[in-house]
């Protein structure tokens, strides 16, 4: 069960952060960064906190200013996890925003996505949205898959991803800690079909990528070299 690390250092919301702006997607109000004109995009899957993490939505506008097309969705209908909220902590929050269920919303917003005329796309998912990730490349719903700092994802996700994958962990992580970001290495050292990539980043935690302080300039710093990763994934692999 996703624990007390998955919900530290909550983001103060904000929901009109960014340089996008909100549209109906499949069904889902989604914040979208960049041209509706590209054919390549990425889709955006965010940590319990959801879609209007004002970080979150400064790496959507990042990746947009790359080309891509950039669609980070609201799995969880306006109702994101509220730590201050002690009547619902994330044990009982998540029964209601299952993985399965973001997966499944997903599917409509990839149709409306492909509507657009997007001929690819890449998934990158933090934390509760990595699980979604890996449910997509098993189905061959994307061309590309980026992990940060996941969780709930297993083993036998990892055996079973089909698209490219990129995996960036924390050296500080209960939820996937380095130990079991080695197995994922070793079994993706094993399929040799699928392209892959594991680093774990010293000294940062769970979360590092999204729910830093842009007032501390080491954690910016440690942000901005996996951003810089995931975006060199999906250059290469989302064509």
């Amino acid at each position: 069960m996703s624990g007390p690390q998955c919900c530290e250092n909550p983001p103060t919301l904000n929901p009109v952060s960014g340089s996008g702006h909100v549209e109906k997607l499949g069904g889902l109000d989604a914040y979208v960064s960049g041209s509706p004109d590209s054919k390549l995009c990425v889709l955006l899957i965010s940590d319990v906190f959801g879609y209007e993490a004002p970080n979150l939505r400064a790496l959507a506008d990042k990746v947009a200013a790359s080309g891509f097309y950039v669609v980070v969705p609201d799995y969880f209908g306006g109702d994101p996890f509220d730590p201050s909220n002690q009547d619902r902590p994330i044990a009982v929050w998540i029964k209601d925003h299952g993985w399965d269920k973001g997966f499944d919303n997903t599917k409509p917003v990839l149709e409306a996505i492909k509507n657009k005329g997007i001929t690819a796309i890449g998934a990158a998912g933090m934390c509760w949205g990595a699980k979604v990730v890996v449910e997509l490349s098993k189905e061959e719903l994307i061309q590309a898959a980026v992990l940060l700092h996941p969780s709930f994802v297993t083993v036998d996700d990892i055996k079973a991803g089909k698209a490219p994958i990129a995996i960036l962990g924390a050296e500080i992580d209960q939820m996937s800690p380095p130990a079991l970001l080695k197995q994922f290495e070793e079994i993706l050292a094993s399929k040799p079909e699928v392209n892959s990539y594991v680093k774990i980043y010293l000294k940062v935690s769970h979360g590092w990528t999204v729910r830093y302080s842009i007032d501390d300039p080491e954690a910016v710093k440690a942000a901005e070299e996996a951003h810089k990763e995931m975006l060199d994934w999906f250059a290469t692999y989302v064509k």
